[in-house]
């Protein structure tokens, strides 16, 4: 896999004397914006890890790879060109030279993410590309096993979460607001689904790591979550400084 990650407005000299921060958290928990807010506060790279298994899910089924082959779905990892740019409007992301930012946002390529995500095979083809994203800190990492598989060593972890209708509303709410059209009723069952899908897979499941803090969005705005996490990000600053 080729993988590119790289900011259009500001550069970062990064160094792990600045932090991994690791944000981990169910479908629709409200993760990616959050992530992206602190990212941007900080003045970080984001690395939304979730969006290389959207890719992948996208491109298998572009080429008629079946979500359910793991080997071949590895093979197909390794061959996928990826590109990250971040600008003020948030991240785009293009796949094999097309962008895609939006396609993978679907909820078929969400459910097809979580499908493909479940292989040890495809797991292990893609972890290196992810320890690389963030292996020298000052990098907001965006996923499901950040702090407990990919950065178990992370800095600052968080674990987004919130009610099932709580997430399915505002899964809901995004995917209206983009035109896509879906019911709230089904919105809700693919999120139940694919937390029992995350939650029971035999590899690196969704749970939240020993040392992180758990954080419900639910009555809390996305903006509160970040300013609550950059502020841990300081207060680790200063012990580092001092």
């Amino acid at each position: 896999m080729i993988l590119q990650v790289r900011r259009l407005k500001g550069r970062l000299t990064m160094a792990r004397k600045r932090p991994v921060v690791a944000i981990d958290g169910p479908v629709g928990s409200g993760k990616t914006t959050v992530a992206r807010l602190v990212a941007r506060k900080l003045g970080y790279v984001l690395a939304d890890t979730g969006a290389i298994y959207r890719c992948l899910a996208l491109a298998a089924r572009r080429e008629g790879v079946d979500w359910l082959n793991g080997s071949n779905l590895a093979a197909l990892a390794a061959s996928m060109s990826l590109n990250f740019v971040d600008d003020d409007d948030g991240q785009r992301v293009f796949l094999d030279g097309s962008e895609v930012t939006r396609e993978i946002r679907e909820p078929g390529i969400s459910q097809g993410a979580s499908k493909v995500s479940a292989h040890p095979e495809v797991r292990k083809a893609l972890m290196g590309i992810q320890r690389q994203m963030g292996r020298n800190g000052g990098v907001v990492m965006e996923g499901r096993d950040i702090g407990t598989v990919v950065f178990p060593d992370a800095e600052i972890k968080a674990f987004i979460s919130g009610s099932p209708e709580v997430r399915a509303r505002r899964r809901f709410d995004e995917l209206i607001a983009r035109g896509v059209q879906v019911e709230y009723d089904e919105t809700l069952r693919e999120v139940i689904e694919r937390d029992m899908r995350d939650e029971q897979r035999a590899v690196a499941p969704l749970k939240p790591a020993e040392d992180a803090e758990i954080i419900d969005t639910g009555p809390l705005t996305a903006d509160q979550v970040a300013d609550h996490i950059v502020s841990r990000v300081d207060s680790y600053l200063r012990e580092v400084k001092n």
